[in-house]
């Protein structure tokens, strides 16, 4: 299990918060370099589909952010197209991701680029012996999401 500092637990508390208000199928929250917080849920607006962690980096930019110390993604993909975003912003952000009950079960820092492109192939020291990632029961790698039963 992965522990979060207080600042990077606000993070989270802050996205499943988003989450939980908007109904929608994922929350993030970002943390500019000046400390500030923007939270926000998946928007599925056939015009303006947006992940929960794109829709979080625009309230931020549009609030004058100009860069981002850490950003948590609940019930997201490593694929997330959000994560190009905040690296364009900030290539040193942490970025952190959930399950829907805020257990971490990966943390792509600065020199982990991998999220973008193949979230599954790249191998992390904390892969086991054989390379299997090392997820949460109950998520599902091919779909990169929570199965529930």
């Amino acid at each position: 299990m992965i522990e979060l500092d207080a600042e990077d637990g606000k993070l989270r508390v802050l996205a499943r918060g988003a989450m939980g208000r908007t109904g929608g199928r994922g929350g993030a929250a970002v943390r500019d370099t000046h400390g500030r917080t923007y939270a926000a849920g998946t928007v599925e607006l056939t015009a303006l589909p947006l992940t929960a962690l794109q829709a979080a980096v625009a309230a931020a930019i549009s609030s004058g952010a100009t860069g981002f110390e850490a950003a948590v993604v609940v019930a997201g993909k490593l694929s997330d197209p959000g994560v190009a975003a905040v690296r364009e912003v900030s290539p040193t952000a942490r970025i952190i991701f959930s399950d829907v009950k805020g257990a971490v079960f990966d943390v792509l820092d600065a020199d982990d680029h991998y999220g973008v492109e193949n979230p599954i192939a790249a191998q992390r020291p904390d892969d086991d012996a054989a390379g299997a990632r090392k997820v949460p029961a109950g998520f599902d790698l091919d779909t990169e999401s929570e199965v529930f039963e």
